[in-house]
């Protein structure tokens, strides 16, 4: 174990050595380091479509164009199952000309239209943005990863942090090359065909032992029960979902729908203060639970009242709320919470394939519910609701009883607990040797080398180390 606790000491040394070198975390460090920050708010310029065509498909002016696809044929809401698929919804840019029969092309153009500014903002920044220094690391292109990484700090290549930085990703590169060449020796030539073969080869090398496969499971399902829990079923849908629900008037239902958007966003911050301290197995059951029961409420209304709308408009309201409340719970517990189980439960070694696969699961269902819930909210109506919710159930037994608490546990002690014991201390064996080859434990002053954390190794063995990082940094 003494390997494993010096791998476990280089992280915490190194993350705290950075904490000194940046800065803490807030507006101040976004300024501080603003270079990073800019290419990262460029970044997000990619998702800017996602807010943009909000009510797109609600649109009189954009039906007249599509032509009627909100019938209950099961071929107009097949497609308008595609163009969901294309249009994401949002809230924003529904009153542009109007909401009536009446409305306005620029009702539907505009947004649309937008999107060619940040698309070509996007495309043509791109054009100047510098490599990743880990591609370049990867690549044996170590000098430019330097300069690219000094040039993102604003600092010279020489500067602690800017070599702190670069031996990190430079650890991590021969971490993966090793990794390979010790599992697939054929696989280690980084041709465009072996790059391709290697993602096939190395997530079904997850399904070849029990260990392994306990994860594929909980990684895969937990994230079909994320996307069954029906919550883009209602991003996606939610126009014709409060419509459905009694809302007659389209600037209700489009104003109810930016509601919708508003309260995910305000539930994700509990989540993210409290995760660590409740745990992820009490948030995600409690979620689900609350999900399902929203759902349960919402069939209940929907059957008892959906041939009467104008006679319960008190009901119909009572039927969005339990929606709003449905998205609060998504909010703090499935939405971010399934995502860090997916993301802990793998070894290093593994971690990028698993994660993937998870992704995979999520994006793949994702698209099954978005295919399929036009036709079940017109030929089920209120079964829709009640297949969502015993779904939703389904999924809090399965966080229950199939899924084990991950908080604050480390690699080894979720060896064990699926059962593949060494795994994670044979992976922290070879980043340690790693760490100590290129330099990385001599420039932390030893800290985390002796696997002990002592914040007081002597100056001549910390100036030693400078030594051996200046002669690997005169290297490259």
């Amino acid at each position: 174990m003494v390997a494993t606790n010096a791998a476990a000491g280089i992280y915490d040394a190194a993350l705290t050595r950075r904490q000194a070198l940046m800065g803490k975390s807030g507006p101040a460090a976004l300024i501080k380091n603003f270079r990073v920050f800019s290419i990262a708010m460029f970044a997000c310029i990619g998702g800017y479509n996602q807010g943009v065509f909000s009510g797109v498909l609600t649109m009189p002016a954009f039906q007249s164009h599509m032509g009627d696809y909100d019938t209950n044929n099961p071929a107009d809401q097949s497609r308008k199952g595609w163009l969901t698929s294309i249009l994401e919804l949002g809230a924003g840019t529904n009153y542009i000309g109007g909401t009536g029969a009446g409305q306005s092309e620029a009702a539907w153009l505009v947004p649309i239209c937008l999107q060619l500014f940040p698309a070509i903002i996007l495309f043509t920044g791109i054009l100047f943005m510098p490599y990743s220094p880990r591609w370049l690391i990867h690549h044996d292109r170590e000098a430019q990863a330097l300069t690219v990484l000094s040039t993102l700090r604003g600092l010279p290549p020489d500067h602690e942090l800017v070599e702190l930085e670069f031996l990190e990703i430079k650890a991590q590169s021969i971490f993966e090359k090793r990794t390979i060449a010790e599992n697939w020796p054929k696989l280690t030539e980084l041709t465009a065909w072996n790059t391709a073969k290697l993602q096939f080869v190395a997530i079904g090398s997850l399904f070849t032992t029990k260990a392994m496969f306990r994860r594929v499971i909980v990684a895969t399902v937990t994230m079909f029960f994320q996307q069954w829990t029906g919550i883009n079923a209602i991003l996606y849908y939610a126009p014709t979902i409060f419509a459905s629900l009694g809302l007659s008037s389209n600037t209700v239902s489009l104003l109810a729908t930016g509601v919708v958007g508003i309260v995910m966003f305000l539930a994700t911050i509990p989540s993210v203060l409290y995760i660590d301290k409740l745990g992820r197995k009490p948030i995600l059951t409690i979620g689900a639970i609350g999900m399902a029961t929203c759902h349960m409420i919402i069939a209940i209304i929907v059957a008892r009242d959906q041939d009467s709308w104008t006679k319960h408009s008190a009901a119909g309201w009572g039927a969005v709320a339990m929606v709003w409340l449905f998205v609060i719970h998504f909010g703090y517990s499935w939405g971010p919470c399934a995502w860090i189980i997916v993301a802990e439960i793998w070894p290093l070694s593994n971690r990028p394939y698993g994660i993937a696969l998870g992704a995979s699961s999520n994006w793949m269902n994702n698209f099954i519910v978005g295919q399929v819930t036009p036709d079940m909210i017109t030929g089920i109506t209120y079964g829709t609701y009640l297949i969502f919710g015993l779904l939703t159930f389904g999924g809090a037994a399965f966080i229950h009883f199939f899924v084990p608490e991950t908080k604050r546990l480390t690699l080894e002690e979720m060896d064990v607990i699926f059962g593949s014991e060494g795994t994670a201390a044979k992976d922290f064996e070879r980043m340690e040797a790693i760490n100590r080859e290129i330099g990385l434990v001599q420039l932390l002053g030893g800290v985390a080398g002796e696997g002990k954390g002592e914040a007081n190794e002597n100056a001549s063995e910390a100036e030693n180390g400078k030594e051996g990082v200046v002669t690997e940094m005169e290297k490259v």
